[in-house]
């Protein structure tokens, strides 16, 4: 059957609230409805929860807000958000071992090789004992608990946010841009006769809406793309062990800091996000290895704080949709898949499931070439994303318990695979410049205990002294920008001291304090490295 479209697109129809809603009808009505004359109507039911829980975020957040025209002041109050510089892993590689993955760049590489191989070369032959992440700005300022804007976006970043509060903002600046919202459950999908694409949705009220293109929002539960269109899923959970979480939020007693914590146990590992008044908490375990009522223990004693709500239960099954674009619908977060967040990627996935489908907006119709070029990239950097959360788990020397032995028996993907050999073999990193995780590579994997047999040899032609000063100009560049900074906590409240909750003041003033960059990357180099 031919999935092709010659309709022009002229309405369209997102499925679903929540974050992912909501951030897809935000963009879709700001950067292709308003000039185009396309209309977006998004569907939700108040007696349908959202999983909420996707509260820490990677600094390509910052792209999508530049593009929406969206105030920072604002989006942090609204969001009771805080600002994050990296996440710190602990117990990962061992129990009672900790490193910290942080989202800018580390010192400066030439045009040989990396900044790993000058390390490796201080560390092996002339007895450097400073950690790799000493030499990154991000690291030191999250150590020392501090943040401030910096010119050029000198301070890489990304976000601790109220997830369902982002949602209700996202809501409020979507309607300025005129996105019309039906309350409502969907009960119905239909599908035309001839060409099997979706035609309309009958909600339970009786009403029928009709679009041209829909966008299915509706998390694990899939109806468009899963329910109706019978995309099958490609399960990952035997590489991926973790099936379950349970999420409170507790009170906060302390100032908030500028990072994310990860902490491993026994069968899994457990967040700690802290906001401007209190912290998220959760539990990520593998239902083979551990009991909810082992999870749940697990989880409340750990608590640092009062609990605000009951802890929720959720269920997952990690993979993907075999094809997240099918006819004429678009699946977009828990509706395409779902991995889990250690490495905090699910808005990001949300994010650019939404800015990929705008760059190729099907105008004219939907040509079946749009739909396999939007897959064959979406599932790229999914895969991605997985090997690098995989290497977490995979690479370990823990031995107190089958989860972490599992995991480091476990066959991995041959990509992955190639990439650890060659960092342990060779001290090279090599991963293609599509993907999102540059730097994070050296940093996860020094972290959990890969040890370079070798660096790059042209590392022989510098003298003790000229390694020295070259490490010593590095440090003292990153001291100077760290003379700049004030405290995370205290730059928070003078930071949305001035801020509004009013989604009209200011929409259109994407820079915030020097943030005029929109092409960075997240993990990767943000600024240049001579400035460093």
């Amino acid at each position: 059957m031919n999935n092709e479209s010659a309709q022009i697109i002229r309405k369209v129809v997102v499925a679903g609230g929540g974050t992912a809603g909501w951030m897809a009808a935000a963009a879709i009505s700001k950067l292709i409805g308003t000039h185009l004359e396309c209309p977006v109507t998004l569907i939700e039911s108040d007696e349908i929860g959202t999983v909420g829980v996707g509260e820490s975020t990677i600094p390509t957040l910052k792209h999508f807000h530049n593009l929406l025209g969206i105030n920072e002041n604002n989006f942090i109050k609204a969001t009771g958000g805080t600002f994050k510089l990296g996440i710190n892993f602990e117990n990962w590689k061992t129990e009672q071992h900790e490193y910290f993955h942080a989202f800018g760049q580390t010192g400066r590489g030439s045009w040989a090789c990396g900044f790993q191989h000058f390390w490796l070369k201080a560390v092996k032959d002339y007895g450097l004992e400073k950690e790799f992440g000493e030499y990154c700005l991000e690291w030191r300022a999250a150590k020392e608990l501090k943040f401030s804007h910096l010119q050029n976006d000198g301070l890489n970043h990304a976000y601790h946010i109220d997830a369902t509060a982002y949602g209700q903002f996202l809501r409020r600046y979507s309607g300025f841009f005129g996105v019309q919202r039906i309350e409502g459950k969907i009960e119905q999908v239909n599908l035309h006769g001839e060409n099997g694409n979706i035609e309309s949705l009958t909600l339970a009220s009786g009403e029928n809406i009709e679009g041209d293109l829909f966008i299915d929002c509706t998390g694990q539960r899939a109806l468009l793309i899963g329910g109706a269109l019978k995309v099958p899923y490609e399960d990952w959970s035997e590489q991926l062990l973790s099936d379950s979480a349970i999420a409170v939020q507790t009170d906060s007693h302390r100032p908030p800091v500028p990072f994310t914590r990860a902490i491993a146990h026994q069968a899994g590992w457990r967040w700690q996000i802290p906001l401007q008044t209190r912290v998220g908490n959760g539990l990520v375990y593998s239902s083979a290895h551990m009991s909810d009522d082992e999870a749940m223990d697990t989880l409340i004693n750990g608590l640092d704080g009062k609990a605000l709500i009951e802890p929720r239960q959720i269920r997952f099954k990690t993979g993907m949709r075999q094809q997240q674009w099918y006819r004429n619908c678009v699946s977009i977060g828990l509706s395409s898949g779902f991995i889990e967040p250690l490495e905090s990627t699910s808005i990001h996935l949300i994010q650019s499931g939404i800015l990929r489908l705008l760059k190729i907006f099907p105008y004219h119709g939907i040509k079946q070439i749009d739909i396999d070029n939007y897959n064959r990239k979406t599932r790229y950097e999914i895969e991605r994303i997985r090997d690098f959360i995989i290497l977490h788990y995979h690479v370990n020397q823990r031995d107190d318990s089958q989860f972490w032995r599992d995991c480091r028996n476990m066959v991995v993907p041959e990509l992955l695979q190639n990439k650890i050999d060659a960092f342990q073999q060779t001290g090279r990193v090599f991963h293609d410049p599509q993907e999102m995780f540059g730097d994070s590579w050296m940093q996860v994997m020094l972290g959990q205990g890969i040890e370079p047999e070798a660096f790059h040899p042209i590392m022989n032609t510098l003298s003790k002294q000229e390694m020295a000063q070259f490490l010593t100009s590095i440090s003292h560049n990153i001291s100077q920008a760290l003379g700049q900074l004030t405290s995370h906590d205290e730059y928070v409240t003078q930071f949305t001291a001035n801020a509004t909750l009013d989604i009209s003041d200011g929409i259109l003033n994407a820079s915030v304090r020097g943030q005029t960059n929109n092409n960075q990357q997240p993990h990767t180099q943000t600024a240049s490295p001579n400035t460093r």
